[in-house]
């Protein structure tokens, strides 16, 4: 017999300003349930995340939460203006009987010390606690929206696992598909005001999907069809006749009435990059670029070519140096040693992590034609403002709307449509895929593949840089960085490990009012294979496979009898190849047999 639900929302109906943003939503949650809530930007997702926290009323529908249960919200811009410190706003979020250590628990392995003023924190830093503050009570329900925002690469695979280990059930908004895929099993989608379930995890959705909007766009067809012939009888069917079919004419009325009703899946962005000259071969070349400031090395001796057409992922967690290395490898910033040597005819064009240049005080049509004039030069066409505004799903009515009124969604996608009007070859994009919806990061991932110049892209998202990269550069530590063919996955398994947090000595806690205490010690869990432990398990022996089959045709190739007649220098250029493949497929299969030992061993 199935569980009672925790938590349901059934027919939820609400209007924001004359437009019904909710028809008919349902979300129904049962105990231990972990639920992907997903749809376009400005669908309603978190409008209805709030309803189910309570936080939001709703005009018409039912909200029934177990009494028992215990709900926490993690909402997007958490408010922490009322707390002293952060260790006293996540306190205050426990309740009787909770264990009062794991605040201070959740906030080191978050990286704080629990005495950070809220009033002086980052917007990253702000989402750690409140996460810490939703997560210290182990509810019943968790209620997170885009958890993963402002967080670096080590966080959110800390996040990952601890959501993982919890029993809570959970509904997760969240523009990260690795984070959603790996941790949902269920998927609700909003949809012009509607909501649809499938009973599988995100990784199963966007195809599911696909078929929906297929199948709706038949019977739409059909419908039309229909009315067409309808239509067809009322001009010439009638006029043989003196008495009219009432029937067939209230038909033809209904379907034009449903015709009506029916709304139409909202418009796609239509991404489109204004393309510079063409660059030369060599974008930047790094000779053993280094650069200090007091005692700390943010790049020690570091040495990179980036060629036209590379597109080049930078990870790291937040601190390591990664805007800082953009600098240098763009020209803005010089080295303390080593050289640079920037490409010739090179246009640059780069979008910031904070969106910075957006003045909340401008209007909506001079940020994207920078003012003056009501039309833009795309590829070297005119288009009026209005119509770009279009292609990025802004309405006319909006164009004189205040950049700080939009929401986070909406303000990245008028950074992406201003940033992609400008003519260049040479694109630096920090965080782009901060606050985008699904369908929107499909289209930025299929412009930067499709891209005729060079990438540098920042991001946290392993399943972003999986899709674009080719070749992944990550902070070491200690100022060092390191170069890895392919995109993020490619690099966890050449390097054995993912992004590791920055080495931090934690302070002790010293509670406002109260005796210091001594640092608790911490009972260690039982040893447990990490995610990215079990993720090169699985995914080595392909990795082998696949070297088996490269050294094979390599073989081949030297076994031929004229080869080295014929060509010596091309025999001495595969047999390094041939070394080198020798070497990967050794390293590889050492890895794997020490991973199945731990396993075994942890098994046992």
């Amino acid at each position: 017999m199935a569980a009672a639900p925790l938590l349901s929302l059934q027919n939820i109906q609400l209007t924001f300003g004359g437009t019904r943003l909710l028809e008919a939503a349902e979300l129904i949650v049962s105990p231990g349930q972990r639920i992907a809530l997903v749809g376009r930007n400005g669908s309603g997702k978190s409008t209805l995340l709030k309803i189910a926290s309570g936080d939001v009323g709703h005009d018409a529908g039912k909200r029934f939460v177990e009494p028992s249960a215990t709900l926490r919200y993690l909402p997007q811009e958490p408010d922490l203006s009322a707390y002293a410190t952060t260790l006293e706003y996540v306190e205050a979020g426990l309740g009787p009987g909770d264990d009062e250590y794991r605040a201070q628990y959740l906030l080191s392995s978050l990286g704080l010390s629990g005495m950070e003023n809220p009033g002086t924190l980052s917007g990253g830093e702000g989402r750690r606690a409140a996460l810490a503050r939703v997560l210290a009570p182990k509810p019943d329900i968790l209620l997170l929206d885009e958890p993963t925002n402002h967080l670096d690469l080590p966080v959110i695979e800390w996040l990952q696992a601890e959501l993982d280990s919890m029993r809570s059930a959970m509904v997760l908004i969240s523009h990260d598909r690795r984070f959603l895929s790996d941790l949902t099993r269920s998927t609700v989608w909003l949809d012009r005001g509607l909501t649809r379930r499938l009973d599988k995890g995100f990784g199963e959705f966007e195809a599911w999907r696909d078929q929906v909007l297929e199948e709706e766009e038949r019977d739409r067809h059909k419908l039309d069809r229909q009315i067409v012939r309808e239509e067809h009888w009322v001009r010439y069917g009638v006029t043989a006749r003196r008495k009219r079919n009432v029937g067939r004419m209230e038909r033809l009325s209904g379907l034009r009435q449903d015709r009506r009703e029916q709304r139409q899946v909202t418009g796609s962005v239509n991404m489109q990059v204004s393309e510079g000259r063409t660059s030369g071969a060599l974008v930047v070349e790094a000779e053993n670029i280094s650069k200090t400031y007091g005692e700390r090395t943010i790049v020690g001796d570091f040495s990179t070519r980036v060629l036209r057409g590379d597109r080049i992922g930078i990870v790291g967690p937040n601190g390591a140096g990664k805007t800082t290395l953009i600098k240098m490898l763009t020209g803005m910033l010089k080295p303390d040693s080593g050289t640079i040597k920037l490409g010739s005819a090179l246009e640059l064009a780069m979008l910031d992590q904070g969106r910075a240049k957006l003045d909340p005080d401008t209007r909506l049509r001079d940020a994207l034609t920078g003012g003056g004039s009501d039309t833009l030069q795309i590829n070297g066409q005119p288009k009026h403002v209005v119509g770009y505004m279009k292609d990025f799903l802004f309405t006319p009515e909006q164009a004189n709307t205040p950049i700080g009124k939009l929401s986070g969604g909406e303000r990245a996608r008028v950074a992406l449509a201003r940033l992609l009007s400008l003519p260049s070859n040479f694109l630096v994009l920090d965080e782009p895929t901060n606050d985008l919806d699904l369908e929107t990061l499909d289209l930025l991932e299929e412009m930067v593949s499709d891209y005729a110049g060079t990438v540098v892209v920042v991001s946290h998202d392993r399943d972003f840089l999986d899709r674009v990269a080719t070749s992944v550069i990550i902070a070491e530590g200690d100022g060092g960085w390191t170069e890895y063919a392919g995109g993020y996955s490619d690099m966890v398994i050449q390097r054995g490990e993912g992004v590791q947090a920055r080495a931090s000595a934690t302070a002790k806690v010293h509670r406002p009012g109260k005796t210091a205490m001594a640092p608790i010690a911490v009972v260690p869990a039982k040893r447990k294979m990490s995610f990215k432990e079990k993720h090169a398990l699985e995914t080595l022996p392909q990795q082998i496979d696949k070297l088996e089959i490269e050294i094979q045709a390599i073989n081949d190739a030297l076994a031929k009898p004229d080869f080295y007649s014929r060509d010596p220098r091309g025999f001495a250029e595969k047999s390094k190849e041939l070394i080198a493949a020798e070497a990967k497929r050794a390293q590889a299969e050492e890895k794997w047999m020490e991973l199945e030992l731990l396993r075994e061993e942890l098994e046992g």
